[in-house]
């Protein structure tokens, strides 16, 4: 190995690979480390140098190196105490990737080295991706505050992989999501945010290769700066062209981000990156029995310690690379009571405050999802107004009143009107909840109304993974069927369904596909399944299914009732009553009303200064009779397809399982 790189001097100001005028500049966090190095690789993979930090300031390591420059490959190796019953887990032999690293040449794989004993350890170099030294220079991009009205979730991959206007080796990638069509079909839509599925480096779980399977999803995360390039194989640059692009379509884009753990797992897990680097700044330990034990707060073996102020740091400065430099607009954060643990939950964290207070971040588009498994880990309306945040409570009573379960006509009224019960306080509006009906961790639309129980049997463990309890209905068969009764029954509740959702107040979001009908065979879990099980079919796409969203969208947009941000009280201003619940019969639901666990139909008549609008859902089998309000009343909107719903003599009949949407016009009467 060559020695001609000769140390001289570091700087501590910033983290991970810096280019100066003279070379490059190597810094580094860890504060039990003994020594340090940075191995610098020809493009080869040969190791041409080894050169030893020679600055150690505050726990931050630095060394500058003259006469390299962008596109220098490198890797970490770190030496100090080895002894993983006391978390640490020292040895030079491990190639570390830098935390910092903004690209990296070549995915993670596993392999059992990755994880021996010191005392048995190999070279890992060949195994692990050697990061690259970015030039930078982006323009900085300010990321843009306009409220969402509609996102949509997506999985590059997935969503990319089967649509025929993309060419071959675009599928799969970021690249492919700049397809003109591709971007027509959002405008169609009406879609005005994207959400990717995590986009930074992953690494497959433990027991997937021997199953023949790999993480589609990208929920282990080993990096938060390098994108993974799988998803963007020319460099984070591809990322930047996507956001301007959709930038300049009206398209926000926001990721989802995983600061809860790192696919570094347990201790017996491989050593990667901050594993190898200074296990107990980056992760949470709690000792038992004289010895250091992983916390376990997202049930995948590590728990990021977010109290640390070098991982805040980390957070913190990853989160504004992606801003600044990325160009995206946001973010949705992946277990997010993780960012506020300290141990136990605290919702004015310091981690927490810092993204609230940051000029950049709090001009960005923050969604938390509040849960993780931990104890105290469900923290639905804790996150400020600051933040939007995933609602699962909507998910579920909304399945819950369309499955027919009783007593469910209250939860439907209180979660179409906004969720006041969960986001009424500290100044937060029906905005702040972003309502949901099937997202990538759970059932498609489509098999929601298909399948009573999981199928996940092609996950390989024995469909014991997934949520067992869907509040999912199969319509009289399990799975797909050639009923054509049943197969309509089921396009119909999918439509109710999405009615409901686009009628409630509260930011809507659709997961890739269900728009199209998609289908993963029952599978609840897939994150595992980087194949036709998660690849969105566009060939035999429901364009019916597909005009129906977008319909539902524009007649939102189109009315102010439907969007108005404010919590419906009932009560009556300037003359006018912002929501009346309607009994089929006419009048004003009541008390005893609102007990009765067998209704199924209300009328939300909604009303501002000026627009009306009158929402009726009707989960029974069979048809009902509504009396109408006084007014001259049309059919602006309805769930089901074929004849038009007909008005006469003040009534109106709403068809079987639907949701009817009537707007009132003038006439001598009003």
């Amino acid at each position: 190995m060559s020695k001609s790189l000769i140390p001289n001097g570091g700087s501590t100001e910033y983290l991970g690979a810096t280019i100066t005028e003279e070379g490059v500049n190597f810094a580094v966090y860890s504060e039990s480390a003994s020594a340090l190095w940075v191995s610098i690789y020809d493009e080869q993979d040969k190791e041409t140098e080894r050169v030893a930090f020679d600055v150690h300031q505050d726990n931050i390591h630095a060394v500058h190196l003259a006469g390299l420059g962008a596109g220098t490959r490198y890797g970490l190796r770190a030496d100090g105490p080895y002894d993983p019953g006391q978390g640490y887990f020292f040895d030079p032999a491990k190639l570390l990737v830098d935390p910092y690293a903004k690209r990296l040449d070549r995915v993670f794989v596993r392999s059992p080295r990755l994880r021996l004993p010191r005392e048995e350890a190999l070279d890992t170099s060949p195994l692990i991706p050697k990061a690259i030294v970015q030039e930078g220079g982006y323009k900085p991009i300010m990321p843009r505050t306009k409220a969402p009205s509609l996102m949509y979730e997506m999985n590059v991959r997935g969503f990319t992989m089967r649509h025929p206007s993309v060419q071959g080796p675009l599928r799969g990638t970021v690249a492919a999501l700049t397809t003109q069509r591709v971007i027509d079909h959002f405008h169609y839509l009406g879609v005005d945010t994207v959400e990717l599925m995590p986009v930074a480096a992953w690494i497959d779980d433990g027991h997937l290769p021997s199953l023949g399977l790999t993480n589609a999803w990208g929920y282990n995360p080993v990096s938060y700066f390098a994108p993974d390039p799988r998803l963007l194989p020319r460099g984070p640059q591809e990322l930047r062209h996507m956001t301007d692009l959709y930038r300049k379509n009206g398209i926000s884009v926001i990721l989802d981000v995983v600061y809860n753990h790192t696919g570094e797992g347990d201790a017996n897990g491989p050593v990667l990156s901050m594993m190898g680097l200074d296990a107990k700044t980056y992760y949470r330990f709690v000792e038992a029995d004289g010895k250091q034990h992983l916390v376990n707060d997202t049930g995948t073996g590590n728990t990021l310690r977010c109290d640390h102020p070098a991982t805040q740091r980390l957070v913190i400065e990853s989160l504004k690379y992606w801003v600044e430099e990325m160009g995206v607009s946001g973010f949705r954060f992946d277990l997010a009571p993780v960012l506020g643990r300290e141990p136990a939950f605290n919702s004015n964290a310091e981690l927490l405050q810092k993204i609230k207070a940051d000029p950049v971040l709090s001009k960005s588009l923050l969604v938390a999802e509040p849960w993780d498994p931990g104890p105290g880990g469900y923290q639905l309306g804790q996150f400020g107004k600051e933040f939007r945040e995933w609602n699962d409570t909507y998910r579920d009573e909304v399945r819950s009143f369309w499955k027919g379960e009783p007593g469910k006509i209250g939860a439907l009224a209180g979660k179409v009107a906004g969720s006041a019960d969960v986001f009424n306080h500290a100044g937060r509006k029906p905005s702040h909840g972003v309502n949901m009906l099937a997202v990538h961790d759970g059932f498609t639309l489509r098999d929601l109304v298909s399948y009573n129980d999981k199928h996940n049997e092609a996950n390989g463990e024995g469909n014991r993974d997934g949520h067992s309890h869907n509040s999912s209905w199969n319509g009289g068969v399990e799975g797909e069927s050639d009923d054509e009764g049943i197969n309509a029954n089921r396009k119909r509740d999918v439509r109710a369904l999405l009615a409901t959702l686009f009628m409630s107040r509260g930011v809507p979001l659709i997961q890739q596909g269900d728009e199209m009908y998609r289908t993963q065979g029952g599978n609840n879990n897939a994150y595992a399944q980087d194949n036709e099980i998660t690849w969105v079919d566009w060939e035999n796409s429901d364009g019916e299914l597909v005009d129906f969203v977008a319909a539902l969208n524009r007649f939102r947009k189109e009315h102010k009732a439907l969007v108005h941000d404010h919590f419906l009280t009932g009560k009556s201003r300037a003359g006018t009553r912002d929501v009346v619940w309607l009994h089929p019969d006419g009048r004003e639901m009541s008390e005893q009303d609102w007990g009765d666990a067998h209704a199924s139909t209300l009328g939300m008549q909604l009303s501002t200064k000026d627009d009306v609008v009158l929402v009726w859902f009707n989960r029974r089998a069979d048809d009902v009779a509504a009396q109408l309000p006084d007014g001259n009343w049309q059919v602006g909107l309805q769930s089901t397809g074929g004849d038009a719903v007909g008005i006469a003599d003040g009534r109106v009949n709403l068809p079987a399982r639907s949701v009817l949407a009537l707007v009132r016009g003038t006439d001598s009467s009003d």
